[in-house]
């Protein structure tokens, strides 16, 4: 008889058993999302690609801000010991990277070490064909410390952080040094003796690398260097706020001692050893002035020579 069957398992009901439920989706789906955004704002829609190229236009007629100006790229320093003596001399940096099971002397094991103690340096390891591929087939030896690229400063900045300090501006412009070494020891003469800071031009000329940090023993990172595209147009703009332009030249008309121009805000420019100041930089001068050198020698060191002008000065202002 329906209903009395003494089979198992049979199903003797319409009725579905337990099942899983949909969570809320379906009553959240019947929920409203809002009114309807504007056309300007809806992605694909032509008063949003009106209202997106009105805002790129607006972005370029904005003014670039005036520090730090065009970047560079970022620097590779390769090998055991220069990946160290960079650490050592506090060169920024932003990843070390190690290879995969290197072998761990003692090299390694301080780089890692400096690596570890300054923070704000990541860790990474790779395999060697990688680095191989960074660094275009250099003998990295296993180290590789990514350096990124400097900050320049606006030629502005530096007279006004003098004035910000109730200073005469001591600028120090170079026009032909090539050497990122002499770049760096110019820097380091620079900050002992009072100067606020350092202007080189874009074109044949040597930047902040990672050589110029190592040979400012870390004063790089207190004294702001600008980067200009026309040096001429630059000492332009600072004779027309109010300072001396004084260039150094074996056949100045001037001695070092001698001129009282260097008594207030004054520019010095040091040229090449080579070939010394370009012509039109030279015409720029207000000044050009020479070391006197009893011992006959012919030129001194870019860096030697901008040394001794800026003792010259911090002397008299002293």
């Amino acid at each position: 008889m329906a209903g009395n069957s003494q089979r198992r398992n049979r199903r003797t009901s319409n009725k579905k058993g337990m099942q899983v439920g949909s969570g809320g989706q379906r009553r959240r789906g019947l929920e409203g999302k809002g009114p309807t955004p504007p056309a300007s704002a809806r992605k694909g829609h032509k008063k949003n690609r009106v209202a997106n190229a009105q805002a790129k236009q607006a972005a370029a007629r904005r003014p670039a801000p005036r520090r730090g100006g065009a970047k560079g790229t970022s620097e590779m320093v390769v090998g055991r010991n220069p990946v160290f003596e960079a650490l050592r001399d506090g060169v920024p940096a932003t990843t070390l990277y190690v290879q995969q099971y290197i072998d761990n002397d003692e090299r390694v094991r301080e780089a890692l070490q400096l690596a570890g103690e300054r923070g704000n340096i990541h860790l990474m390891e790779a395999p060697r064909p990688e680095l191989d591929r960074m660094t275009n087939g250099l003998n990295h030896q296993g180290l590789v410390l990514q350096v990124p690229p400097y900050e320049y400063a606006h030629p502005e900045d530096l007279t006004a952080a003098a004035y910000d300090n109730n200073e005469d501006p001591l600028i120090v412009a170079l026009d032909g040094v090539t050497d990122p070494r002499n770049l760096g020891a110019i820097v380091r003469s620079v900050s002992a003796f009072g100067g606020h800071g350092v202007v080189v031009p874009e074109r044949r000329a040597a930047g902040m690398t990672a050589g110029a940090w190592k040979s400012s023993a870390g004063t790089a990172a207190r004294t702001p260097v600008s980067r200009v595209t026309n040096l001429t147009r630059a000492l332009e703009g600072y004779q027309k706020a109010g300072l001396t332009v004084v260039g150094l030249a074996a056949d100045g008309e001037h001695t070092v001692e001698d001129l009282e121009a260097l008594d207030g805000p004054v520019v010095i420019v040091i040229g090449s050893e080579g070939k010394g100041l370009g012509r039109l930089v030279g015409e720029t001068c207000d000044y050009r002035v020479r070391i006197s050198m009893p011992g006959g020698a012919e030129s001194l060191n870019a860096g030697v020579a901008a040394g001794i002008v800026l003792y010259e000065v911090a002397r008299r202002r002293a």
